[in-house]
């Protein structure tokens, strides 16, 4: 009986990105794409469970999440975390509120075979990777590897840039921001490939930087977790407006709170704040 209900659930959990993608939105839907589940290592969290940080979410108008774990930063079996965090996943709200993106470690072995049962396993939509932490850069061939890979297999592929902020890191855990120019001679290689950043900080998102302009060209996708400044939501997209910006809130390492006060507080035109609350979003897993 447990497993023929595990299999309902996981086959609920292949069919939602789907089912967002085409099922028109609610009034107010609210896609949270960059949230995580379990605790960072060196930070007690304030949602101790997916059901906890469930609860906040929806408590805040959140319609839908796209969940990695923090247990794929550091943990060397893949296949196992990608197991557990699509099971998280499909028990929470039906299978219908978390979306899984599994990791893969484009340096451990067998990797490949991480990927293929990410896809035809556990049928993600998605994978979110760790560059910085994982130990290559952007510029790797592996990774070129991968990201080809990804794109084969319809893949929407989340790449972290950061999970702290480097001025706060434990002396003892510390890994420095991923260079996201390697891209720009990347993508235009790997046809297929959508790719999304996260937590880009000011390094990446402020408005000046002739980075975020050629990334944004060049077809990349951004969210808001660590976006800096009073209404720095609308002042990057006075300066990009054609930029694909999504919401996005690192819970549980962040409060929740902090990202929608962003949101908030930017004057955004009916047609922006709609894209960036689930249009974007809702536009990446259909362009698969």
């Amino acid at each position: 009986m447990e497993r023929r209900r595990f299999l309902a659930r996981a086959a609920t959990v292949a069919a939602a990105p789907a089912l967002l993608a085409s099922t028109p939105p609610a009034p107010g839907a609210l896609i949270d794409t960059n949230v995580s589940l379990g605790e960072w290592p060196t930070r007690r969290s304030w949602a101790g469970t997916p059901a906890q940080l469930a609860s906040r979410l929806r408590q805040h108008g959140v319609t839908a999440a796209w969940a990695g774990t923090f247990d794929a930063v550091l943990h060397t079996d893949v296949a196992g975390i990608n197991a557990q965090l699509s099971a998280a996943c499909a028990r929470e709200g039906d299978g219908r509120f978390f979306l899984p993106f599994g990791t893969i470690n484009p340096l451990l072995p067998d990797w490949e075979d991480d990927l293929r049962r990410c896809h035809e396993v556990l049928h993600l939509p998605g994978l979110r990777l760790y560059p910085n932490y994982h130990g290559y850069s952007l510029d790797d061939r592996r990774f070129a590897t991968l990201l080809a890979g990804a794109a084969r297999r319809g893949l929407f592929v989340q790449i972290s840039l950061s999970m702290e902020d480097d001025r706060s890191q434990n002396p003892v855990f510390t890994a420095s921001p991923v260079n996201a120019a390697p891209l720009l001679d990347l993508l235009p290689k790997v046809p297929g490939a959508r790719v999304m950043l996260l937590n880009c900080s000011s390094r990446v998102l402020g408005p000046g930087n002739p980075l975020l302009a050629k990334l944004a060209k060049a077809g990349v996708w951004f969210e808001t977790a660590t976006l800096e400044g009073v209404a720095g939501i609308s002042s990057l997209l006075d300066k990009l407006p054609d930029l694909r910006l999504a919401f996005g809130s690192h819970a549980p390492y962040y409060y929740f709170e902090a990202a929608l006060l962003k949101l908030q507080e930017s004057p955004l035109t009916p047609a922006q704040l709609a894209a960036v609350r689930h249009g974007h979003a809702r536009a990446a897993l259909a362009s698969a």
